[in-house]
């Protein structure tokens, strides 16, 4: 083993977990299933969980219960889980790799790039099919983040988290105005105002099979880079110092979070602050290696999302408040905590 590989070891060892990492991930996956229960017990429509269980170990095509379910609920339900994991494993990827605790899908212009360039394809191209759509949310995904970070780096200075913050607003708002500029225009307003308002109540099985894939890929490309992940965090020339490829290990991973963003985005809409909140709660819980970071955001972006979600329908039944109003109440005051504590890098 030469110098550099032992040096390696030898750092990804001395990263500490104040919690236990495998109890914080099986106290997780717990929460999550009782969460799903709850999600698809929840709703109009009075079902016991006795129903929820022979609706999806003994189906009957001709319970309007067990068709209410295995329909609407449990895709629902499934549909938040996949969208929170993928938001949440976003923005730990992007907050490692940019060392910027402010980085984020919703911030850095990614989530607003994917409903863009999909308001786009919905005024040009009408009746294109739903993976068409995904194609466009990707593209969308990656106009966003190089918008974002090329306006930045070009920024007398340099680069520094707050200006990526407010340049990843500034865009978020003019990909915004120009969406709703777009759907006033092509009278499309109305199918865009779907991936604006953020949810998961309209998910139909079918969007689930296409969207799955991709989250499921990004989250193995995003566990297999995870520990150079860890390295990259102490620092891009200490990484380099290391023997770590930086330029393979930022190309990798920008592509796991336009698989996860885009994915997530072309199933739910704009849903903000998932990716902020979840990678500090989980480096809080299990410390700074990212091999525990990338699995612990995946479980608790899910809870938090599917959480998020039955807490919207409980503020004005039978009416539902959308996600993203949900995870915005938890994540503005979260986000202006963390500018002003790192405002002193402008």
């Amino acid at each position: 083993m030469n110098t550099k590989s032992k040096n390696l070891k030898k750092t990804t060892k001395e990263f500490k977990n104040p919690f236990t990492s495998s109890a914080v991930i099986i106290i997780g996956i717990v929460l999550l299933g009782l969460s799903m229960i709850v999600s698809i017990n929840f709703g109009a429509s009075n079902l016991s969980y006795q129903d929820v269980w022979k609706a999806i170990f003994h189906f009957d095509p001709d319970n309007s219960s067990h068709v209410i379910i295995r329909e609407l609920r449990l895709p629902r339900a499934i549909a938040a889980i996949c969208v929170g994991a993928a938001l949440a494993v976003s923005g730990a990827i992007m907050q490692g790799m940019t060392r910027n605790p402010l980085a984020s899908p919703s911030i850095m212009g990614v989530t607003s790039g994917s409903s863009f360039l999909i308001a786009i394809a919905l005024a040009a191209l009408p009746g294109i099919s739903y993976l068409g759509l995904m194609v466009f949310s990707f593209v969308g995904a990656g106009l966003g983040a190089g918008l974002v970070f090329g306006i930045s780096a070009m920024a007398k200075g340099g680069v520094t988290p707050v200006k990526l913050a407010l340049v990843g607003s500034a865009i978020t708002s003019l990909l915004s105005s120009l969406s709703t500029a777009i759907g006033i225009k092509f009278n499309v307003s109305k199918d865009i105002s779907y991936w604006y308002a953020g949810g998961v109540s309209s998910i139909q099985p079918q969007h689930i099979l296409f969207a799955i894939p991709f989250i499921v890929v990004g989250l193995i490309l995003a566990l297999i880079l995870s520990r150079s992940i860890s390295v990259l965090s102490l620092g891009e020339d200490v990484a380099k110092g290391l023997g770590q490829r930086t330029g393979y290990i930022q190309f990798f991973g920008t592509i796991a979070v336009l698989l996860l963003t885009g994915a997530a985005v072309s199933i739910a809409g704009m849903i903000g602050f998932v990716g902020l909140v979840i990678p500090h709660i989980t480096r809080f819980l299990v410390g700074v290696d990212y091999r525990w970071i990338i699995p612990c955001s995946a479980i608790l972006g899910g809870i938090l999302l599917i959480t998020a979600d039955i807490v919207g329908r409980m503020v004005n039944p039978p009416f539902e408040t959308p996600v993203s109003a949900i995870t915005a109440l938890i994540g503005v005051p979260f986000f202006l905590y963390l500018a002003r504590k790192e405002g002193r890098g402008l």
